[in-house]
């Protein structure tokens, strides 16, 4: 049979036709081009000019060092104000105020371009006849004029710095630059006048409070003069110290001065009796030889002794001259002694004088230590009342002199504003708008371009400008041929036979049915037996089944291996029936790496089996890590003698990853007859997993589960 199948449309766009169709219409372009050119030329020279002013304020301090107020205070070295200041002045330049009282210096009112004689354009009487504007002559004349001022007028503030530009634009180049400065002088009068109300008010406020001041400067120091009285608290002497204290002082420093010169005489009394005890000359002492009697008797002495001494050398003993002479000596003698007893009674004397004058220092002192402790108590009282004053008097100075500068710059009328007009707008002299010249090449040019499209547009859609696709199709026939089988290689051959045994190997598996279905402990007793490290359960009727890994593993631990239960499951509901939470942490937390092997490995409730619970993290996260999962598979074995692994209902593929040479892979089964047991048996066995045994949990006593909870 043979059919005929239709021509394929496929065309391309001619660049050659599309752009030749502008060289033909060259003129057509131009001639438009210029055509617009020279009406926006027309409009432009219909257009009123419009010209543009500007005048410059700077923001600064305008007090010098000899007339800024003395308060030392800081804050004068600091910036004037700061970019919220600045832009808060911006504000007030273009408040209604300013401008109201700059159209009524200027008078704006009668000047139509600002809308005070009411007229309007014919545009705008066709724009309020269709409703697109409002009618602003029913508004009033101030307000129209401000709204005119408010479209004209441009203020701004030059970046980082504290420079204001104020811009206006009028069709009078005289008011272009009348408006900014007149605007400029407004805004400084403005300020200064804040000042100065600023400045009447706080003299205002000051006077009364002076007065106030004033009266309770003179009560606390009445107060203060009136305890000093009371309390005969006298001020004497140098640092303003108190009688008591001064007494006080002078008594301690004649008490120290009697007690030294009692000292002193003791000491010397002491010495003259000691001589006289030993029987030694005591002519030696200071106080004896400063005698005038002991002087004279000692010279005596001195001249009898001579004359002993020549009279001897010719005389014997008891010649009557020497016999004379010795009881002159004796007599001298004894003379001499009576006189060094009276000076050591004189000196005893002055011992006992002196010990009485000690006594009533003393006295006088504990009686006037009494009184300065006394002193003492009322002079804090004294000073808590003095420093009231004290802080009285300065408060009252300091207004005063703040007063005294308030009323003195108001006197002499001098309070410049915080800014300065450095630079004055000029009548312009040529116009900002219209701009003929850069209107008419825009206009030629966009026309130009215009146009052009507009020509390209109409040649591809007349279809001129297309042509057929290269390698387009004609008409064929088709002719069926009848199917002849292709020779195979012995390869291909082979490759078809496998896959046709696979086939049929997989249906064999769906038709035959496991003869022997292991237990719990017959699944147990295999997987210790064969020394399997990793047992894989795949569980294809979902959380029921699962809790059949959940026995075996708890049984293999009975058998006394380290075993680790590994939840993989979706629900983690075979894990959640060994712990006493399903939101600890777990194996997608591991995987994830928000957690390590101690943070998620924990005991089993009933046996002395680990469990590693499904976790808590993102199951996506956890899934883009997943080859982690053999990584950490082999530090699980490594550690533990056996890691029963619960995978769920998966298939070949789902365990190829837990799944390593020493694996024995189970199937968890309740109801052997279900259609889902019997295609996972298929798939995993044509899949090459030919030793996998089925396990029960049918029969198995389950241990008893804690209150509130159920085991899996």
């Amino acid at each position: 049979m043979s059919e005929v199948r239709p021509a394929v449309s496929d065309v391309d766009v001619d660049l050659a036709q599309l752009f030749g169709s502008l060289l033909r219409n060259w003129l057509r372009i131009l001639v438009v081009a210029v055509v617009v050119a020279a009406g926006a030329f027309l409009l432009m020279s219909m257009a009123t000019p419009l010209y543009r002013a500007e005048t410059r304020i700077l923001i600064e301090s305008r007090e010098s060092v000899y007339t800024r107020p003395s308060t030392g205070n800081a804050d004068a070295d600091r910036p004037l104000l700061d970019e919220e200041g600045i832009a808060s002045q911006v504000e007030v330049i273009s408040s209604a105020d300013i401008l109201r009282d700059v159209a009524r210096k200027l008078d704006l009112a009668s000047l139509e371009e600002f809308g005070g004689t009411g007229q309007r354009s014919t545009l705008g009487n066709l724009l309020v006849l269709v409703g697109l504007r409002s009618d602003a002559s029913q508004a009033p004349t101030e307000e129209r004029v401000l709204q005119a001022m408010n479209e004209k007028l441009v203020v701004y503030r030059v970046e980082r710095s504290r420079v204001i530009v104020v811009q206006f634009s009028s069709e009078d180049p005289k008011l272009a630059a009348a408006v900014p400065n007149a605007i400029a002088d407004a805004y400084i009068a403005v300020q200064e006048a804040a000042k100065r109300a600023s400045n009447s008010e706080a003299t205002d406020w000051l006077e009364p409070e002076i007065a106030d001041l004033r009266q309770r400067v003179r009560e606390a120091e009445a107060r203060v003069a009136d305890y000093r009285a009371t309390a005969d608290l006298m001020v004497v002497g140098q640092g303003n110290s108190l009688l008591a204290t001064q007494q006080l002082s002078e008594l301690s420093t004649e008490l120290s001065r009697v007690r030294a010169n009692r000292s002193a005489a003791e000491g010397r009394a002491s010495a003259i009796r000691a001589a006289l005890d030993s029987g030694e000359r005591v002519d030696t002492v200071a106080d004896v030889l400063n005698a005038p009697l002991v002087q004279r008797l000692r010279e005596r002495q001195v001249q009898i002794e001579a004359d002993l001494a020549n009279l001897s050398a010719s005389l014997l003993n008891n010649h009557p001259r020497i016999r004379a002479l010795n009881a002159q000596l004796a007599e001298t003698d004894q003379q001499l002694r009576q006189e060094v007893q009276k000076v050591l009674a004189s000196l005893e004397t002055e011992v006992s004088t002196a010990q009485a004058r000690e006594q009533q220092l003393i006295a006088d002192l504990n009686t006037l230590k009494a009184e300065s402790a006394r002193a003492g108590e009322d002079e804090v009282e004294l000073r808590a009342l003095e420093r009231e004053a004290t802080a009285q008097r300065a408060l009252l100075e300091s207004y005063l002199t703040r007063y005294r500068e308030a009323a003195s710059r108001a006197d002499r009328n001098y309070l410049p504003a915080d800014a300065r007009i450095f630079s004055r707008a000029t009548p312009p002299f040529k116009a900002y708008f219209p701009k003929p010249l850069p209107i008419m090449i825009a206009a030629f040019v966009a026309t130009m371009l215009v146009v052009a499209v507009v020509l390209m547009l109409r040649e591809l859609f007349s279809g001129r400008a297309m042509r057929p696709a290269t390698g387009s199709f004609e008409p064929v026939e088709q002719v069926v041929m009848p199917i002849v089988e292709p020779e195979l290689s012995d390869e291909a051959e082979a490759e078809t036979a496998e896959a046709v045994e696979g086939e049929d190997a997989i249906e064999e598996a769906r038709a035959e049915r496991p003869d022997d279905e292991l237990s719990i402990d017959a699944a147990a007793d295999r997987l210790v037996a064969s020394g399997a490290v990793r047992a894989i359960f795949v569980s294809p009727e979902g959380d029921e089944a699962a809790a059949t890994s959940v026995m075996v593993a708890r049984a293999v631990c009975d058998a006394g291996l380290r075993v680790l239960f590994l939840d993989l499951t979706v629900s983690g509901a075979a894990s959640s029936s060994m712990l006493e939470s399903s939101r600890y942490p777990g194996i997608t937390n591991l995987l994830a790496s928000e957690a390590q092997f101690a943070d998620v490995i924990r005991g089993d409730l009933y046996s002395d089996c680990h469990v590693i619970p499904v976790g808590t993290a993102d199951a996506e996260k956890a899934m883009r890590a997943a080859d982690r999962l053999p990584i950490i598979m082999a530090s699980l074995t490594t550690a533990y003698d056996m890691v029963v692994v619960e995978c769920g209902p998966t298939d070949a593929h789902g365990i190829s990853r837990v799944v390593d040479d020493g694996a024995e892979v189970l199937v968890s089964v309740i109801e052997p007859e279900d259609e889902a047991v019997a295609d996972i048996a298929a798939d995993l066995a044509a899949n090459g997993y030919e030793h996998v045994h089925m396990v029960t949990p049918v029969g198995h006593i389950l241990p008893p589960a804690p209150e509130g909870r159920s085991a899996a």
